[in-house]
């Protein structure tokens, strides 16, 4: 597959949980075989996971619900009923993903590098987190 249909921006929400609508748009884009490679090796995982595990659902349920969705309005719908968290949780999810890499994670900031490398984007130094990579990788900033 080579276009890159890109998903929403991790900054997007819904029902106050940041990442969530990227993670739908990887989804919908994975039932209908157009999750590109580049998504395929953290689909479900990294910030996926981050969200999952903040919300207390599995990568298997959020699959059946938005395939058995035909809007987003439903999916957040089965969100409010399924995912009792408070404002504070879900913003201590958006803070745990906002601030990655973290200072005293050297692997994840090697990581981090290579990837600016890899895009050509190693001279922007106003990016400094995996979610402003993202933002400039899907060409948004």
């Amino acid at each position: 597959m080579s276009q890159i249909i890109y998903p929403r921006s991790p900054r997007e929400t819904m029902d106050g949980w940041h990442f969530l609508p990227r993670y739908i748009d990887k989804i919908r884009l994975h039932l209908a075989g157009k999750l590109h490679s580049d998504y395929t090796e953290n689909f479900g995982k990294g910030f996926d996971g981050f969200w999952l595990k903040a919300a207390g659902v599995t990568h298997e349920q959020m699959i059946e619900v938005v395939k058995n969705s035909t809007s987003d309005g439903q999916v957040c719908d089965w969100v409010r009923q399924n995912v009792k968290k408070s404002a504070a949780e879900k913003e201590a999810c958006w803070q745990d993903i906002l601030s990655r890499p973290k200072a005293g994670d050297p692997e994840s900031n090697a990581r981090f590098k290579a990837r600016k490398e890899q895009s050509g984007i190693e001279h922007r130094d106003e990016i400094k987190t995996f979610v402003d990579y993202i933002d400039a990788d899907e060409k948004r900033i």
